[in-house]
């Protein structure tokens, strides 16, 4: 089994029926921005360099930007915020993500998420966040060169905690949080790069350079 075969089957999965049935749905009422598209409306496989360090984890892709794009963090604010602080970082050949061709490459970071289908109001149910933890199991034990988790939001930060059966009492989310896990690897957590917190200031692109900086430290890069 390699990424690849992984992401091939994991298009087709139809575990939850909210999930298939929302993100069908959106990738047929389109917005009106959108018309032209030919919405992905499937679970989103990860991205990125397959031999990276570092683990961005996320929450679930967003209604009119993965789920359009079928790209982690691609066509919405949260990827415009994101994909430029990776650029800066190094870790990126290019500031913005638009499609699956727009040429864009990862260096040392492999993107996944802990849902892999758009949920209503980005909140999936914990029934669903479990079904899901299921392609967590499988996806990343193919990624043996990660030293460092990078949680984006409180969801990522727990599913990777239930990933190595943490208890969440012991390892606390808050922005810039650092844990050194019992398998070696270390769990860095940022808030998410959500517009209600990049618009609010709650995130800022300094403090987001900040952890990525920490991340490739720890990460020997």
């Amino acid at each position: 089994m390699n990424l690849s075969t992984l992401h091939a089957e994991l298009v087709s999965c139809t575990r939850c029926p909210r999930l298939v049935g929302w993100r069908e749905r959106v990738g047929r009422e389109k917005r009106r921005a959108y018309l032209e598209w030919e919405y992905w409306a499937k679970p989103v496989p990860g991205f990125g360099d397959p031999q990276a360090e570092i683990l961005l984890f996320g929450l679930a892709p967003g209604a009119h930007g993965s789920n359009r794009t079928g790209r982690p963090f691609t066509g919405d604010a949260s990827g415009d915020f994101l994909y430029p602080a990776l650029y800066r970082a190094g870790l990126a050949n290019q500031p913005l993500s638009r499609h699956r061709g727009d040429g864009l490459e990862l260096r040392h970071v492999y993107i996944t998420s802990a849902v892999r289908c758009a949920p209503p109001d980005n909140k999936p149910l914990p029934e669903e966040l479990r079904n899901c933890s299921a392609w967590t199991n499988r996806e990343l034990p193919l990624l043996p060169n990660v030293r460092v988790y990078l949680a984006i939001g409180r969801v990522g930060h727990e599913a990777l905690l239930n990933y190595h059966a943490l208890r969440k009492s012991a390892y606390p989310f808050a922005h810039g949080a650092e844990f050194r896990l019992p398998e070696g690897r270390v769990l860095l957590d940022t808030y998410h790069v959500s517009r209600q917190n990049t618009n609010t200031g709650k995130l800022t692109a300094e403090m987001l350079d900040t952890v990525l900086e920490r991340a490739k430290q720890l990460a020997g890069i």
